[in-house]
């Protein structure tokens, strides 16, 4: 518990303390989002506001860890510095994505292709040495049930790259507007901070250093946002949530607390099916699905908060469903 609060207070005040300094920096480099053509003609206003704002989180994620390092090594815990490498390369591809973007001054950085085949050598890597370390054993928990099903490696690892791919660019989509992946995910770490907990894992310093950074990046992302995450913060956070589900041994449990995730894929995947299917009709007025809000008349604070909810309720019930196991 005291490495879940050291992590979480710890990260909140660096990420209040630098916030100013990288939004600054970023504007005086000109690294300013480009608005997409066919998103909501109100998010004309944002043009050029500062992206890679996901620095601030990330910095103040990493510093606490980075401290705590010696005391983890010293005691065979190499969990929480294994969750931040990946969480750190999802981070670079998205910094790539984004550096190219602002570079080239359009709204596409880096293919699909490239950043698929980063991802997936990414996931390979993490879960292996995960595996080879002891951390992971090839076999899923089902949540709720209490059951455990074991498959065979190979099995297990082409679905681990599967669930990490998705979910890291689940996370990427839901980044759509003020504040709304930055809440979500610190639900999402709240969690977590509980249920390594629960488990006296002392890599609960991740998930409190993961929600304390995520609450000070909240200051300067709320609507209206002074900063962006851009992908460099939104694959970071990604690879961050399902570094923590692996972590716990539990990657089924992204289902139930990675509900809004799913929800933001799911709408987008619909959207173009049936787009396909009607010959050019649309499921949504808009996709993702926190842009059909928009277009239904909700403004940004009301999607986020009913969004975060959603997700508290979500994790709530998933904390209540391990617990009472």
């Amino acid at each position: 518990m005291k490495a879940i609060v050291f992590g979480a207070l710890s990260a909140f005040a660096i990420a209040l303390l630098i916030g100013n300094g990288v939004i600054k920096m970023l504007t005086r480099l000109k690294f300013g989002q480009k608005i997409l053509e066919d998103g909501p003609t109100w998010h004309k206003s944002k043009q050029n506001t500062p992206t890679m704002g996901g620095i601030i989180f990330i910095a103040a994620l990493s510093i606490p860890i980075l401290i705590c390092l010696p005391a983890m090594i010293s005691a065979g815990e190499y969990r929480p510095l294994l969750m931040l490498g990946l969480s750190l390369v999802f981070g670079a591809i998205g910094f790539v994505d984004d550096y190219t973007k602002i570079k080239k001054e359009r709204n596409k950085g880096i293919t699909a292709k490239q950043k698929l085949l980063l991802q997936v050598a990414a996931s390979i890597l993490f879960i292996t040495v995960m595996r080879t370390m002891g951390y992971l054993s090839p076999s899923l928990f089902i949540p709720f049930v209490g059951i455990t099903v074991s498959i065979p490696w190979p099995l297990y690892l082409l679905f681990s790259m599967f669930v990490i791919v998705g979910c890291d660019n689940a996370v990427n989509l839901t980044d759509g507007i003020d504040g709304l992946c930055t809440s979500v995910t610190a639900v999402v770490a709240a969690f977590f901070c509980g249920y390594f907990r629960w488990i006296g894992s002392p890599a609960g310093l991740f998930a409190g250093a993961l929600f304390g950074g995520l609450l000070g990046f909240l200051v300067f992302n709320k609507h209206p946002a002074r900063v962006f995450m851009g992908d460099t913060g939104s694959l970071f956070l990604g690879g961050a949530v399902c570094a923590m589900a692996f972590a716990c041994n539990s990657p089924l449990i992204l289902v139930t607390v990675g509900i809004i995730y799913i929800i933001e894929t799911l709408s987008d995947i619909i959207q173009v099916a049936y787009f396909k299917m009607t010959h050019g009709k649309r499921f949504f007025k808009m996709a993702p699905i926190h842009h059909h809000f928009e277009e239904c008349g909700w403004s940004e604070d009301k999607i986020v908060v009913v969004f975060t909810l959603v997700t508290a309720a979500a994790c709530l019930l998933s904390y209540i469903g391990i617990a009472a196991l």
